[in-house]
């Protein structure tokens, strides 16, 4: 037993080692071409000439002296000589003796020429500083995924936020700053990319999370773990576009989310955070279902410094709130007989500590290795649906809100080694624990065990050519009664995967991007499937700041434990297990440009990207008809939810996305985040019999569509404009943030269905109510939140943050209530 969840050894060889082995076996056999074609570069490689000589030299950003990583300088009069300033801002280019004009570009900087007289056999080496258009432009140099390269040579289209931001909102889950990255919606705690999956409840993620290039979905379900993040020290959120699956893996259908964590600079740094606020009176008062103080409370602490060669991070976090949904409250004769506890018992509280710790070896040059470890207990709450669409609108149906008590922790013990020649290993590994007890008397324990060895490395001498591969091994341990329709409480799922990608720049114009990755999965030793994924793609530098991208990439996501297993009661409806799921593929393509631009003082970029992606399998959570009518339609449900494989889909639509600065005076400054999200989801394959329910009825997407006219998928918004701005003038800063989504054009029929169903038994079941809102009130939304903060003495911080300024009253995905205004007060101190 290994964290409380059972093991069978004797099976262990055939499940693990047998898979291993033949993986390994597929992997090297298809990696020997690329072997072949990688020496054959090498040995291409030519000389240079006697006469000539060298310019070297660091680019250093003029206002702060910082060093540019990625910094362009090339000869004038030829362009294809050049070179790009490395990790330490340092360039060197071999060239000819005489007398040269190199010009030096970097974003967001003023491009300046340097003359300089080359003699054979020297050496010319100069510190060149670049002046800023403005102080600062938010993501205009980032470190991306697993390769350097500025923002503006990635072949795929990525969104950036700042940690700014961050602090400038009362940040207590990440996942309500992701909602605000353009073409991601994060829908009821689930993470959709440009409408690639529909409303699952979290289940079954299509879009990788990574916390520090680490996976953070539970083994059961593939959820995210958003409370788990460690909002108070966040350096950097990358959000990728598009299928990343060859090195995000599997998860990264439709996209990926990587945050990275903050690292120890020169000086120590302190950080503390308290905030406090109240929910307001819902817009209709009626629905307010509370008699004491709906409250926020909650505390974070962050710490990190360098002493001697070893880097120190420390944060905490504690919360409570009070919720703005209440327990049911059902009348006779809908007597609710599932729901035993209070409203009270509905507050969520949170208590999370997190480190990371690394050692720099004083020995052995380049080599690193640490720990990193988080552990959280958290005190919360999962609602499926709503009580009615009146006075229950923020109250849960009867059965359908379960109270959860979580202990999760990582720990992650890496080793890391840098050589001088630009070679890298570093191996990653690990343990995600869950012990979740739920008010149903089911309990999930999963263990996740994660290893990724990475070698990269760049080839200077082969004109800026880089390598990165790797393997992968995962392994998923879960035990709970939630997922005995495997036959067993007891279920694993086997990953193993090696991926390798390179990535050169040609002219120092172009860049290319080509991979490919391997997944084997083997899922309770009785079902596995191996398949490869491919993907490439082209930057392309027009102008000084036009910048033509394309990309094509293959997907594949093998379903959860969760999805194929899951069968447990919520009420009057369930949810039921579908142990022949197969796996869903993808094939992404785009096209972008990313413009930067200088208007009089607002300087920034504008990024149009028109994409398309076809899904094969694909999986959906469908409401239907799933059981035999039982005598007691009360503790046996037959409607309910159910993963099915509804066949053929595509996607089609475009993002535009602005992201700037303005320098409005010497002390005032405009920041903005502007973006706009068109899809047209559609099945391709209406009339495809991919289900049958307990009435023996074929479903299609014909038949189980509310409006299947124009083939749209269900639960998705064609329209998303999301947008931030802030004004700054000295130590006062001002901001406002909103999203507007269109309106849902498509559900499942059998919610109408049931509906009609749960009002026609005179009240011997609670009455499902949405039809109603959706006919009447699905007219699209639109969400202002206002902020405002000034800095005193430097260290101190005092912040309004007013989150559904206009106290909305709205539900995104189908019976669920979205919160209404709430109004916090937030004290930083920074030391």
């Amino acid at each position: 037993m290994i964290f409380g969840v059972e093991k069978n050894s004797n099976n262990f060889t055939m499940q693990v080692i047998k898979p291993m082995f033949t993986f390994y076996i597929s992997f090297f056999t298809w990696r020997i071409p690329l072997l072949i074609i990688f020496s054959f570069l090498v040995i291409t490689i030519q000389t240079s000439g006697q006469n000539y000589g060298y310019f070297k030299g660091t680019v250093k950003a003029d206002d702060n002296g910082e060093t540019l990583i990625g910094a362009h300088i090339k000869l004038k009069g030829d362009l294809s000589t050049g070179a790009i300033t490395n990790i330490d801002g340092i360039f060197s280019i071999e060239v000819k003796e005489g007398h040269h004009i190199f010009i030096i570009s970097f974003t967001g900087m003023k491009t300046e020429n340097i003359e300089v007289d080359i003699k054979a056999n020297e050496t010319i080496n100069k510190i060149i500083r670049l002046k800023p258009y403005v102080n600062e432009l938010q993501g205009v140099e980032i470190k991306v995924g697993r390769f350097d390269r500025p923002i503006e040579e990635i072949t795929s289209t990525m969104e950036i936020i700042k940690p700014d931001i961050i602090q400038s909102k009362n940040v207590t889950n990440i996942a309500s700053i992701l909602d605000y990255a353009p073409g991601l919606n994060i829908l009821d705690g689930e993470p959709q990319i440009r409408g690639g999956s529909g409303f699952t409840f979290g289940v079954g993620s299509k879009v990788g999370i990574f916390i520090d290039d680490m996976p953070l979905l539970s083994g059961d379900a593939s959820r995210p773990y958003w409370d788990l993040i460690p909002t108070e020290n966040i350096d950097q959120i990358e959000v990728v576009k598009g299928c990343a699956s060859v090195l995000s893996g599997a998860n990264a259908l439709s996209g990926a989310i990587y945050i990275r964590t903050a690292r120890p600079k020169l000086e120590p740094l302190t950080r503390v955070k308290v905030y406090n606020g109240i929910y307001s009176t819902p817009k209709y008062k009626e629905m307010k279902w509370w008699s004491d103080v709906p409250y926020v409370a909650g505390a974070d602490y962050f710490h990190t410094r360098i002493i001697k060669n070893t880097d120190f991070t420390i944060g905490a976090n504690v919360l409570f709130d009070h919720g703005y949904i209440g327990v049911p409250r059902a009348t006779f004769p809908a007597i609710d007989t599932v729901t035993d506890f209070t409203d009270q018992q509905m507050a969520k509280q949170r208590y999370r500590l997190n480190f990371n710790i690394r050692q720099r070896s004083e020995k052995v040059k380049g080599l690193n290795y640490g720990l990193n470890g988080n552990f959280m207990y958290h005190k919360t709450n999962l609602v499926l649906a709503w009580l009615d669409l009146d006075e229950g609108f923020y109250r849960a149906y009867p059965g359908a809100v379960l109270l959860q008590d979580q202990f999760i922790f990582y720990l992650d013990p890496f080793v890391n080694f840098y050589s001088s020649i630009g070679i890298n290993h570093s191996l990653k590994t690990r343990i995600l624990y869950n012990n979740t007890d739920q008010s149903n008397d089911q309990q999930i324990k999963s263990a996740v065990y994660f290893a990724d060895y990475n070698f990269s490395r760049k080839y200077d001498f082969l004109k800026d050519f880089a390598f990165v591969g790797g393997l992968t091994f995962q392994y998923n341990d879960v035990n709970s009664g939630m997922y005995t329709g495997s036959g067993s409480s007891n279920n694993y799922l086997l990953n193993l995967s090696g991926y390798a990608e390179i990535d050169f720049n040609v002219f120092k114009v172009i860049n290319l991007s080509a991979g490919a990755r391997v997944e084997h999965f083997n899922m309770n030793n009785n079902t596995s499937d191996t398949k490869p994924v491919f993907r490439g793609g082209l930057s392309l530098k027009l102008l000084q700041e036009t910048y033509l991208r394309a990309s094509v990439g293959q997907g594949y996501r093998y379903p959860t434990i969760a999805e194929k297993f899951i069968r447990m009661d919520v009420g009057s409806f369930g949810v039921f297990d579908n142990p022949g799921l197969v796996p869903e593929s993808s094939l992404n393509a785009e096209i972008g440009v990313k413009q930067g631009f200088k208007f009089l003082k607002y300087f920034g970029y504008i990024d149009l990207a028109v994409f398309q992606q076809d899904y094969d399998n694909t999986i959906e959570y469908l409401f239907g008809q799933w059981d035999t009518i039982s005598a007691n339609i009360i503790t046996d449900p037959f409607y309910g939810f159910r993963f099915i494989n509804t066949g053929k889909s595509r996607i089609i639509g475009a993002d535009l996305s602005v992201t700037g600065k303005a320098q409005l005076g010497k002390d005032a400054f405009l920041k903005t985040m502007i973006g706009y999200n068109y899809i047209l989801p559609k099945t391709l394959e209406s009339d495809f019999i991919f289900a049958i329910d307990s009435a023996q009825t074929e479903l299609s997407y014909d038949s189980t569509s509310v409006d299947p006219s124009k083939n749209i998928l269900k639960y998705r918004f064609l329209h998303t404009i999301k947008a931030d701005i802030e004004f700054t003038f000295r130590k006062f800063s001002a901001g406002v943030s909103f999203k507007y989504f269109s309106r849902i054009e498509n559900l499942d029929g059998a919610i109408e269905d049931f509906e009609d169903f749960t009002e026609s038994t005179g009240g011997t079941i609670q009455a499902i109510q949405y039809m109603d809102y959706f006919n009447n009130h699905n007219n699209g939304n639109f969400i202002l939140d206002f902020r405002i903060s000034q800095v005193f003495k430097e260290k101190h911080k005092l912040s309004l943050i007013v989150d559904n300024l206009l106290n909305h009253w709205y539900s995104l995905r189908p019976l669920k209530a979205e919160q209404m205004r709430k109004v916090m007060l937030q004290y930083t101190l920074t030391i």
